[in-house]
């Protein structure tokens, strides 16, 4: 049984409480963090770089001298790719970069984030943040407390409205401080942070599911492809 440690929301130290087995059963697959973390980095990337060819450059539409009788090596324009801002010769184009990831390797992937985080003593069970309005005063109050402050932390709520989206806007203008769903954390999201701090409702609802959900695995899904631009 793993333990983390328990804070109030005003980040009064309560004594520690078990991770739900579900989730945190001490499993680390190196091999399954690894690609979930290259499909979320590969899935970020827009693909629009382009070059141009020498069919796409202006100009070149007629020799730069005569083929023969000059001294000069023959030329048969000046968009060649040999020319100064001639064409270029296999650059990029735009391109998709998407990667799949199996339903269940996302799944362990996204368990071992969590079990590496609660066996670096890394992850703080806090009571549910039930901010009437965004303010990042009692956030950063909290963090300090937790003595997470210049460390980066992922902090997981249980996706309450309206409670959810104020700490949402309590935290975004912390430096190195994400908030997020815990359905909608993905194994890189955990890796990134130092520090995971989730709220008891997040992990009594995760635990009734079995660690995860299916509004959880579709925001999973398509966490790596938001910013996927068309090829």
């Amino acid at each position: 049984m793993i333990e983390a440690p328990h804070f109030s929301a005003a980040g009064a130290k309560k004594k520690a409480l078990a991770l739900p087995a579900a989730l945190f059963d001490g499993t680390v697959n190196e091999a399954a963090l690894h690609r979930a973390v290259v499909t979320y980095l590969a899935n970020q990337r827009q693909g629009t770089h382009q070059t141009k060819t020498r069919s796409f450059v202006s100009g070149g539409n007629q020799k730069p001298w005569r083929q023969k009788g000059t001294g000069r090596a023959r030329q048969g324009s000046i968009r060649a790719p040999q020319w100064r801002h001639g064409g270029i010769v296999f650059g990029p184009h735009p391109r998709s970069y998407r990667l799949g990831i199996p339903k269940k390797v996302r799944q362990l992937a996204r368990k071992s984030a969590l079990n590496a985080r609660a066996r670096e003593q890394a992850v703080f069970v806090v009571d549910p943040l039930g901010y009437d309005k965004p303010k990042t005063k009692p956030l950063a109050e909290l963090l300090a407390k937790l003595g997470l402050e210049e460390r980066k932390v992922l902090v997981l709520t249980a996706g309450q409205e309206p409670q959810a989206h104020n700490v949402y806007l309590s935290g975004r203008n912390l430096p190195g401080v994400r908030v997020m769903r815990f359905a909608d954390a993905t194994a890189y999201e955990i890796l990134w942070a130092d520090a995971v701090v989730i709220e008891t409702t997040a992990l009594e609802g995760a635990a009734a599911e079995g660690g995860t959900g299916p509004e959880g695995e579709a925001a999973a899904e398509s966490a790596g492809e938001g910013a996927q631009g068309d090829a």
